[in-house]
Parts: C-alpha cells; sequence; structure tokens
C-alpha cells in the first residue's frame, strides 16, 4: 500500500482516534482542539459545523441573509433553502454538543468555540433577529451585560453588514460581539465589544507567499497584531492564499509568528495538519503562555 501523505494522515488518524483504534498519545495529538483553526464558508462543506469540528476547529463562519423573519444560511440569495436556518445548522447543533459534553463543545476544552455570523444584508433588522434567535440558547453564550463579559462555551461574533452596529451598540445585554476592522484599532471601543478584529490580507499586504516577506510589511503584520492585543483583541485576515502549495504555508507560517490568532480557510484538511506539524508556533500566544481561543477581552 502506497504512504499517506501527511495531510490523509492526519485525517485518517483523526478518524482513528474517534473509533478508538489510535493509541492514547496519538488521539490526544490528532484531537486536541486547534486554537488558531477559522473555517471559513463552513456551511459549504458536506456537514456543516460538523466537519469542522471533526477536524478540531475552534472557530466556524457561516453567511446568513434575513428571510421571512428567519436566519437562513447561504452565501448568496439563489442559493438560500428554508431548511438550511441558522439554528438547524448551528445553534442546535452546538447546543446538544455543550450538553452532551458538559458545558465545552470539544470534549475537556473549556476556551469558547467562536461562530462568527456574517450578515450579508439588512444588517440592523437581522441582528434583531438574531438576538431574539439567541436568547434562548443565552446559557451555553459568551454574554455581555453592561460591559461585563461572562464567557460561555460558544461566543458568537457578528461580522458583515455594518448597519448591524448601531443596534448592538445600544443593549445593555448581548448574546454576541462585534467583529472590528482595521479603522477599529486603537480606537475607544473595548474588546467588550469588539474582541475581533478582521481584514482583507490584500488590502494591506501585497506579498502572497512568493519570494521573501518584505521587511516592512513583516513589520506591518507584527505592529497591527501586537496593538490588537494590547487592547485585548483578536485578529484574523481574510483572503489569505488557500490553494495548497508552499505560498499557502508560507503565509501561514508568517501569521503564526506574528501571533496572528485565527488562520483561515476551506481546506479543512490542509490547515490541521499545517497546524499540527507546527504545534510549538501554534500554543504560542504573546506573553508566553499558552492556550485555548480567548474569551472577549483576552488575547
Amino acid at each position: 500500500m502506497a504512504p499517506l501523505s501527511r495531510r490523509s494522515a492526519v485525517v485518517a488518524l483523526a478518524a482513528a482516534a474517534t473509533a478508538g483504534l489510535a493509541g492514547p498519545a496519538e488521539a490526544r495529538a490528532a484531537l486536541t482542539p486547534l486554537r488558531r483553526a477559522h473555517a471559513h464558508n463552513d456551511y459549504l462543506h458536506e456537514r456543516p459545523l460538523h466537519d469542522a469540528l471533526t477536524h478540531a476547529f475552534t472557530s466556524v463562519e457561516a453567511d446568513v441573509f434575513l428571510v421571512g423573519g428567519d436566519l437562513l444560511v447561504a452565501h448568496e440569495p439563489s442559493r438560500l433553502d428554508p431548511t438550511r436556518t441558522l439554528r438547524s445548522l448551528y445553534l442546535d447543533p452546538l447546543l446538544a454538543r455543550v450538553r452532551a459534553h458538559h458545558g465545552s463543545v470539544h470534549p475537556g476544552y473549556r476556551p469558547p468555540v467562536q461562530l462568527l455570523i456574517d450578515i450579508k444584508a439588512e444588517g440592523a433588522a437581522a441582528y434583531r433577529t438574531l438576538h431574539r434567535q439567541l436568547a434562548p440558547y443565552r446559557r451555553m453564550l459568551t454574554t455581555c451585560t453592561g460591559g461585563s463579559v461572562r464567557p460561555g462555551a460558544v461566543t458568537a461574533v457578528v461580522s458583515g453588514d455594518r448597519a448591524a452596529r448601531g443596534p448592538m451598540e445600544a443593549q445593555r445585554v448581548r448574546y454576541a460581539f462585534y467583529d472590528g476592522r482595521l479603522d477599529d484599532l486603537g480606537t475607544a471601543a473595548p474588546a467588550s465589544f469588539i474582541p475581533l478584529i478582521s481584514s482583507n490580507w490584500t488590502h494591506s499586504f501585497g506579498w502572497l507567499g512568493t519570494g521573501p516577506f518584505p521587511h516592512a510589511e513583516r513589520s506591518r503584520l507584527r505592529t497591527l497584531v501586537a496593538t490588537a492585543h494590547r487592547a485585548g483583541q483578536r485578529v484574523r485576515f481574510w483572503a489569505t492564499p488557500d490553494a495548497p502549495g508552499p505560498a499557502r504555508d508560507a503565509v501561514w507560517a508568517e501569521l503564526l509568528a506574528a501571533g496572528v490568532d485565527h488562520l483561515n480557510t476551506d481546506d479543512l484538511a490542509g490547515l490541521a495538519a499545517f497546524l499540527r506539524a507546527h504545534r510549538d508556533a501554534h500554543d504560542r500566544v504573546p506573553g508566553g503562555r499558552r492556550g485555548g481561543v480567548g474569551r472577549p477581552g483576552a488575547a
């Protein structure tokens, strides 16, 4: 039999661990949650949410539209399906896992798993509907009351249509947080409102993994990350190279080295294999600590 590729071996090991066929040390390595792994366009996978969690991801992203008073999950209006709701694909399965695992999404893993909800249109109205839908799940959610954050098993973060910001800022009690942009760095907006700073990689950086990383761009990246971390905010870039190959690995390596908190991908197995192969860099967090996905307000 031909040897497995590194990526295939990781997937096979994870499956074996789930089935109880791997040794204890191998099983722990294969199933240890990956605190930097973010599943972009998660709902496009064969099993939304479940595929990402099987690969030990700790952050997933879903695009939503407000349709007939409900939030439907899709990337564009032509793909809307009334059976694919935020509740059925994400909120209900997450709640079932939290109950089954005694308060955690991943067994024994206490840091929150991030649910990034990208509102595609009608930001204010969609957010109000989202707030109502999140309320019945509030016992599993990270919440904010009067600026005070109570961590939960799942942290919902609202991205996309910026019109959602106004209704969110006006609330004393929230079950979700706001996904900021680079313009929010260094402003008065606290991490209890904006725990995450996200940006399109290509808007700030010209390097796409081929050749050396320009010194000025590396310095800019590390300055941005350090600024966010001082404010207790996490950092994510989208539109980074995602096709398998040396260029993608080079960009991911620089993101890890700079302390970027979430690496964005549609290739679940590829990022899982990369992070396990770079375990020391993956585990390292600012200040020399090691740990999981931070709470809002924690680097």
